[in-house]
């Protein structure tokens, strides 16, 4: 049975809340509805930077303390407003939609102590918007041993089995955190996040030029990048372990420039982010022969760039040209996630996170 899911997505790159409708029976993708997205304002991201600090010493998953509680509401009511204006500008009712994927905002992740942590208020989310919502997607994978992400490989199996085209396959998404999902046919998925996406980056920019992201990369490209830098932090003992394996946001901020010119560390931040997705190659069954990229990264075309400088003979493009709505991937993945534990079929599996088995997940909050 087919079915109508609103996905929602905010990743830990901190921008806002993406929107996006599929039709789906949780293993084939019948069609693509509308998306849509609602930033965050200065205010709610200023919020959310001092959520993330907090959210370092928490002890209980479900704990709430000081500014976490204010962080969640900002969430909740974010998410009900997304929403609700995607609702009224697709002149749809809640009874036109099934089921809300709810991904909620990361705001810790370490599987090591069987700890992930979005925040998000679902029950007062479904109450809101009067629409059932499953979310928590990640911690039953957590708790049984597994990395907990990436999550959305399931999901780029089921768009990269609709390309004609020969594997292996990397569908590459950059965030906050960059992940590849490796496809091989329908028997051979492997994920693992490859180490920094745009966080570093962003958080860079926001530092040195008060800018929250560099457009299309334009000021990477007028730096130099360090690549004796890059060499001694690829040199971390996470870019040998092979996959799957997973990072929090801020894995890599004790990561130092020193003295650079803004530029030369932008370009520096995006070569680095380049090159650990390219340092997965040796760790893969086979070396890919395409490269597709989505997410915000996709966007950031000197980063495109460098990714081409290091896979060789491999073609990289941005997931656009092939008609998938980059932007709204991740939102779609868990409107399809949702579609999926509705059905308990796995969300996960051990050569993507780790787990043991594969793993349904998901709790439902009904309105």
């Amino acid at each position: 049975m087919m079915l109508t899911a609103l996905g929602l997505m905010s990743g830990t790159s901190l921008d806002g809340v993406d929107v996006a409708l599929i039709e789906t029976d949780g293993k084939l993708v019948k069609a693509f509805g509308p998306s849509g997205y609602r930033p965050y304002s200065p205010a709610e991201r200023s919020l959310l930077r001092r959520a993330l600090s907090e959210a370092v010493n928490l002890a209980q998953r479900d704990a709430r303390p000081g500014v976490l509680a204010e962080a969640e509401r900002a969430v909740t009511l974010a998410h009900a407003e997304a929403v609700a204006a995607f609702t009224a500008q697709n002149r749809m009712k809640p009874e036109d939609i099934d089921i809300v994927g709810f991904h909620g905002q990361t705001v810790l992740h370490r599987p090591e102590r069987r700890m992930t942590v979005q925040i998000g208020d679902a029950p007062a989310l479904a109450k809101a918007i009067h629409i059932p919502v499953m979310h928590d997607f990640r911690a039953a994978d957590v708790e049984a041993g597994g990395q907990g992400a990436p999550f959305v490989p399931v999901y780029h199996r089921a768009l990269a089995q609709s390309l004609e085209r020969e594997g292996p396959i990397c569908v590459v998404n950059i965030g906050g955190v960059s992940n590849i999902t490796y496809i091989d046919g329908n028997e051979t998925l492997i994920a693992c996040d490859t180490g920094p996406g745009n966080a570093l980056l962003d958080d860079f920019m926001y530092r040195t030029m008060n800018q929250a992201f560099d457009a299309e990369g334009k000021f990477a490209a007028l730096g130099k990048a360090d690549e004796a830098w890059i060499a001694r932090a690829l040199a971390l003992p996470f870019f040998a372990a092979p996959p799957p394996k997973s990072l929090d946001r801020n894995d890599f901020a004790t990561l130092k420039l020193g003295e650079v010119a803004p530029a030369d560390g932008a370009a520096t931040l995006t070569a680095f982010t380049a090159a650990a997705i390219a340092r997965i190659i040796p760790l893969l069954p086979r070396r890919p022969r395409s490269w597709i990229v989505c997410g915000g990264g996709a966007r950031n075309l000197t980063m495109l760039r460098m990714l081409r400088e290091r896979v060789g003979s491999a073609t990289v493009e941005a997931a656009e040209t092939l008609g998938w709505a980059s932007d709204a991937i991740e939102a779609q993945a868990f409107g399809f996630l949702a579609a999926r534990g509705l059905k308990g079929l796995p969300l996960s599996y051990p050569a993507t996170t780790g787990v043991p088995m594969p793993m349904t997940g998901g709790v439902i909050a009904r309105p």
